[in-house]
């Protein structure tokens, strides 16, 4: 199709648009039949760089799409788990965290399952354009896909996650030997296993130890650097005193909270998310390096306070310049393959930066129900997930409170479309 209309129009199938699908579906079926999903992949999937099978995920399985808003929906993964024949070994099993590609094959089967909300694979959005009333308000969006067709849509829902975070100091290093975590389970296949490659991999959090421990497995003659700014790694903050601040029910009290307690809130809850590993990865890890050192032979190696002060291409060889933390002297060291598990680009996301400033907007914020701030006078309506943490709370990019932001977006779009009269009433097809 070179041009299609529907009223609701998701960026995106990954789990916050799935589940705003499924919230669809059980809280509006007339909405639900108005909805289109676009994603640039052939196939919905969860972390699609990091599926490693071996990889757990730190999120309860009932922080699924749907559990905590409607426990008897059958899109849960309960279901999804009877559905497979598998639900009595996972209860065997006696964890709450599935394995990640678990995770990933319950949203696919889940967008496989929705009945009403299409979903359209391989279609990759390049640019956003806002159709401007004489007044200035935004009228709708022109959404353009990259095989050069169109989409409007009055309302709108982005749920792209944030960009890869690549440092400046890579600037000058060609794209092509960077990888990044966002893509490591792609991109490590083009190294020959059995080489003898020397490896760096940049950050100390779970995707960097993650990519190195993967690497050093799957490259038996690999030697593995791991850099990082840190003392050394730790484990994920996990109290169950601090995981309450995760409740959706949280917040409510984050976003009415005073500035500076935000800032205290994010900053004392960093590690229970962003600059921990996993208890399990860390004593692999730490009991590997013990093995190594006491056997001779060390292939997986830490340095620790230090900072990549210079990067650059030496014939074949990347070659980085370290900065000792504690004294200010500087090293070099020569890699073949560069990881980074350096995270994603705090500002939102360019596709929505872009089509912020062709609205012409000033800057970019959203209210409670995760509705951006447009000039007065608009009819549309633009609804962003996952990349709210500053106004919402740290679980807003996570699994935890998927199911009541999909409910509360929802229920914001019912009553705005209700309001200007184009939400007619849905009657379900009667079974014959």
């Amino acid at each position: 199709m070179n041009h299609q209309r529907v009223e609701v129009l998701a960026i995106g199938a990954g789990p916050s648009n799935l589940a705003l699908a499924v919230a669809m579906e059980e809280l509006s079926p007339e909405l639900a039949s108005r909805t289109l999903i676009i994603e640039q992949h052939e196939d919905a999937s969860w972390q699609r760089g990091m599926l490693l099978p071996w990889a757990q995920s730190q999120v309860s399985f009932l922080k699924d799409l749907v559990t905590l808003r409607n426990p008897q929906s059958r899109f849960s993964f309960v279901n999804y788990l009877h559905s497979a024949g598998r639900l009595n070994e996972f209860v065997n099993l006696g964890s709450f965290t599935p394995y990640r590609s678990e995770i990933s094959d319950y949203l696919l089967w889940v967008a496989e399952s929705l009945s009403l909300v299409r979903i359209e694979y391989g279609r990759r959005c390049v640019r956003i354009d806002p159709v401007l009333r004489p007044g200035g308000g935004v009228e709708e969006w022109t959404v353009h896909l990259g095989d050069g067709s169109t989409v409007t849509a009055r309302t709108l829902v982005v749920g792209i996650g944030r960009d890869p975070h690549i440092p400046e100091v890579f600037g000058a290093l060609p794209r092509e030997r960077i990888v990044h975590s966002t893509e490591y389970t792609q991109q490590i296949s083009r190294f020959d296993p059995a080489a003898p490659h020397r490896v760096a991999v940049i950050g100390g959090a779970q995707s960097a130890a993650e990519m190195l421990w993967s690497t050093h497995q799957g490259m038996p003659r690999s030697r593995c650097t791991m850099i990082m700014r840190s003392i050394g790694l730790n484990g994920y903050e996990s109290s169950k005193f601090t995981n309450e601040l995760f409740y959706s029910s949280f917040i409510d009290e984050f976003y009415g909270a005073r500035p500076e307690a935000r800032r205290q809130l994010l900053a004392e809850m960093h590690r229970s998310n962003y600059a921990g590993l996993s208890p399990g990865l860390l004593e692999t890890l730490y009991r590997q390096t013990y093995l190594e050192r006491l056997n001779g032979e060390e292939r997986l190696r830490m340095i620790t306070m230090a900072e990549i002060t210079g990067a650059r291409l030496d014939g074949e060889e990347i070659v980085l310049t370290l900065t000792d933390r504690k004294t200010g002297r500087r090293d070099e060291l020569a890699c073949d393959i560069l990881l980074l598990g350096t995270g994603f680009d705090r500002r939102m996301p360019w596709l929505v930066r872009d089509m912020t400033v062709r609205a012409g907007l000033q800057e970019i914020g959203v209210d409670r129900v995760y509705r951006l701030g447009l000039p007065p006078g608009s009819g549309a309506a633009c609804y962003l997930q996952g990349v709210n943490e500053d106004t919402h709370g740290i679980a807003d990019s996570l699994l935890s409170v998927l199911a009541s932001r999909a409910e509360e977006i929802v229920g914001d779009v019912r009553e705005r479309l209700a309001a200007a009269e184009l939400l007619a009433p849905f009657a379900l097809p009667v079974a014959s």
